[in-house]
């Protein structure tokens, strides 16, 4: 993969775990999703009279992709209500790429090479080594919990309570990175047959923010106008970064391999954990740090073969 290649992904990396950190700051994360979403739709919208439309035969795939794309944003905020965003982001981002490698060849004919796997391999076990040291801290947590606590029967509902809360974090980041690897074959085909990467992924964007919004108006009614105030600027910024980040990354696969794209914008949980440590407050492990190392090597390892 080219050097130019690279260095779009991993700005476009950098972008997805800011809008990530958004979701997760405040206290409703559907709500924030939901703004980060209508603000990237509004962006779209600004901007797409001034391009071409996509060619027909890309619609159907926006079609789907918007599907599983609202499925996965709603699953987000999801994870992010019942666990830390350094135990779910990694989950979510760490095994899609592995799902997308492994269906690319038989879906649409691209078949990787022994080092193009090696450092998909790097990149996905980096990732998933940072998830299992934030699940071993966590569990850590709720034992030292229980141990503290001066009433046996309260200290054990309270671990049981935190081991809950850990299991449901974990299966629903997993079920969402079937989406996402849903979502990332199905648009690195149509953004292909779409005759122009910029305008497939603003409409894609458009078309995503029309059923999130309406389900948030309907829902949230009562609170949206309030923070839309609170948080408009912030919503604004993570609609800007997730349009930028998945636009950069769709221009890409129309260069290079689409599990190699998928693989390495996953980086961004290099970002996400720098992100949660100064701005979440959340806890870094040597687990963590390690998996961030297993991540660089498959980064320098991509950019060779």
């Amino acid at each position: 993969m080219s050097g130019f290649v690279v260095l779009i992904v991993l700005f476009g990396a950098l972008l997805h775990a800011s809008w990530n950190v958004i979701v997760k700051s405040g206290t409703d994360k559907y709500l924030n999703a939901v703004l980060v979403c209508g603000a990237a739709g509004l962006v779209a919208l600004v901007l797409i009279p001034f391009l071409p439309l996509p060619l027909a035969p890309s619609w159907p795939y926006m079609i789907i992709s918007t599907i599983f794309q609202v499925c996965y944003l709603f699953m987000v905020a999801a994870a992010y209500s019942n666990g830390d965003m350094s135990l779910a982001y990694p989950l979510m981002r760490g095994t899609p790429p592995l799902l997308v490698a492994m269906a690319a060849g038989p879906l649409i004919g691209e078949v990787l090479g022994a080092g193009q796997w090696l450092a998909i391999g790097f990149i996905s076990c980096g990732v998933l080594t940072m998830a299992l040291g934030s699940r071993r801290k966590t569990a850590a947590g709720a034992l030292g919990s229980r141990q503290k606590t001066a009433a046996g029967a309260l200290g054990s509902r309270q671990k049981t309570a935190a081991g809950q809360n850990t299991s449901r974090t974990v299966i629903i980041a997993l079920v969402n990175a079937l989406f996402i690897a849903g979502y990332t074959l199905v648009d690195g085909i149509g953004v292909r047959v779409s005759g122009n990467a910029i305008s497939y992924t603003l409409w894609a964007f458009l078309f995503n923010a029309i059923p999130v919004v309406s389900w948030g108006i309907w829902k949230y009614r009562g609170e949206l106008v309030g923070h839309i105030r609170q948080r408009g600027h912030l919503a604004m910024i993570g609609g800007a970064g997730t349009l930028g980040s998945y636009g950069l990354a769709l221009w890409a696969m129309t260069m290079a391999p689409v599990a190699m794209v998928a693989a390495l914008r996953e980086t961004s949980i290099l970002f996400g954990m720098i992100l949660s440590l100064f701005l979440l407050r959340e806890h870094i492990s040597l687990k963590r740090l390690a998996g961030a190392l297993l991540i660089v090597c498959g980064t320098v390892l991509m950019r060779l073969v």
